[in-house]
């Protein structure tokens, strides 16, 4: 376990693209016990509250896996938690926590991500893929259309060459829903 005092953020989702924060440094990395998954009702970001839109979460799941990006944070490390928490915390359906994230190069670092708490109302596991499809499709939110969080999402990873068969699936069926 790398052992510095910098602060690391594990990204899967919209922080892959849009830090926030100036990135020191970058690399692709893994957790153990976790999924991306589009299992969280957004109903601010990406959806309301009449029309909720779904955003992707780390969902603990036995055995599983996520691949994503491990950011080192350039800015002081009070100063990107309190902008992550303003931004990932507005309701209580993630919750913040320190995870293992192994590096591509075999490095180990411990950052901090944002998790789905399966007991909140929010959660909403098990959607099938059409479904999921259907509401990106139609929900906007405060920070704009719910497919435009997917395409952002999926390209960005796609680039990174870390492949999601989910999101290149839903990416393809929400464009031919919106025509």
């Amino acid at each position: 376990m790398m052992n510095d005092d910098a602060l690391w953020v594990f990204a899967y989702g919209s922080l892959v693209w849009n830090p926030g924060f100036n990135v020191a440094e970058q690399h692709i990395g893994q957790v153990a016990g976790f999924a991306r998954s589009f299992c969280m009702s957004s109903i601010h970001h990406r959806g309301t509250v009449e029309q909720p839109g779904l955003v992707l979460a780390l969902d603990a799941k036995d055995g599983a896996s996520c691949e994503g990006v491990a950011l080192r944070s350039a800015d002081p490390s009070d100063v990107v938690l309190d902008m992550l928490r303003e931004r990932e915390l507005v309701s209580s359906a993630y919750y913040e926590d320190w995870i293992e994230v192994t590096l591509r190069d075999g490095r180990m670092v411990r950052a901090v991500s944002y998790i789905i708490d399966p007991t909140h109302v929010q959660y909403c596991a098990d959607l099938s893929l059409e479904t999921q499809a259907q509401i990106i499709a139609r929900s906007t939110g405060g920070r704009g259309p719910n497919c435009e969080y997917l395409h952002n999402t999926y390209s960005h990873l796609e680039s990174l060459g870390l492949r999601d068969e989910d999101l290149k699936w839903l990416s393809a069926r929400v464009r031919e829903i919106k025509g």
